[in-house]
């Protein structure tokens, strides 16, 4: 069995992925934050109103882990959920000033860390190294098919 003369990509990938993430996990619980909060923050934001299932949907996390977030955001004073008037099934996710003041302080710490993540690349360097992601998820998910 020969030995790669190179490490793999995947290999390579996967731990800068999680060099990148530990450090932007840290920088958002600096901040009173984590991943998962952003990322219901900004869908909530983008969205103004949302119901829990189309934030699951937008964050990527099953309805169960959502409504552990949820209901732990909603005891921090972050949101508040009512049902929907035209739907009673339906929960409708919204901030309180809290969650914005929270959103605010986040978006700021997010800025700086892309920022961080930008430093002494160029904006040629960037959108080619946007584009090997792209072509890497493409290579991914057409291996997927043929499997």
């Amino acid at each position: 069995m020969t030995r790669p003369t190179r490490t793999p990509i995947g290999l390579r990938l996967a731990a800068s992925a999680r060099v990148v993430s530990r450090a932007f996990d840290d920088a958002l619980a600096e901040a009173g934050g984590s991943a998962p909060i952003w990322q219901i923050l900004i869908s909530i934001k983008s969205r103004q109103l949302g119901n829990q299932r189309q934030l699951a949907e937008a964050v990527g996390i099953q309805g169960a882990t959502l409504t552990h977030h949820l209901n732990a955001m909603e005891a921090n004073g972050l949101l508040t959920r009512r049902r929907d008037p035209a739907n009673r099934r339906v929960h409708v996710v919204e901030l309180t000033e809290e969650g914005e003041r929270l959103f605010h302080r986040l978006r700021e710490v997010v800025m700086a860390f892309d920022g961080r993540l930008r430093a002494e690349l160029d904006e040629g360097r960037i959108e080619v190294f946007e584009q090997v992601l792209a072509q890497l998820e493409k290579n991914v998910r057409s291996g997927d098919d043929v499997a």
